[in-house]
């Protein structure tokens, strides 16, 4: 019995964790933890497959979605321009093939989302790393 009263107590302080995270973070940061969110879903999702947990793999994969679904509706199409068009046209993509592998347990569709959106996390990060980035951010960037 200790251990199921561990585990939910640790599921707890997590979720406290990352509410006061969620709190205080910049729109830039906040931007980061929805990627490293699917990133992370997309990697439980692909041990959901291995281990045929098909219930979590779904659970991890709608996550997943949603977070895209987020990423998406972040974007600010009338300020981006043909970039923030782009990436909503490649999040949409990602939405499909992400309901595509939730129907095929395919863990290469999963692989294949993670590759495109790696990228943009990688890219996003690099913005955050330069002098004034929150100011430029804030005014006119296009996610």
């Amino acid at each position: 019995m200790a251990i199921p009263n561990a585990h939910h107590a640790l599921r707890q302080y997590h979720q406290i964790n990352t509410e006061s995270a969620t709190a205080y973070a910049s729109p830039h940061r906040l931007i980061q933890m929805l990627m490293e969110g699917a990133l992370d879903s997309l990697t439980k999702a692909k041990g959901h497959i291995q281990r045929g947990d098909i219930v979590a793999k779904g659970e991890q994969i709608g996550k997943t979605i949603g977070i895209v679904g987020g990423l998406r509706e972040a974007l600010n199409l009338d300020v981006g321009g043909p970039l923030a068009a782009n990436l909503a046209a490649l999040y949409d993509y990602m939405q499909q093939r992400l309901v595509e592998a939730n129907l095929r347990s395919d863990i290469a569709i999963l692989d294949e989302v993670a590759e495109l959106l790696r990228p943009i996390k990688d890219a996003w990060d690099a913005i955050g790393a330069t002098p004034n980035a929150e100011e430029t951010l804030a005014a006119d960037a296009p996610v």
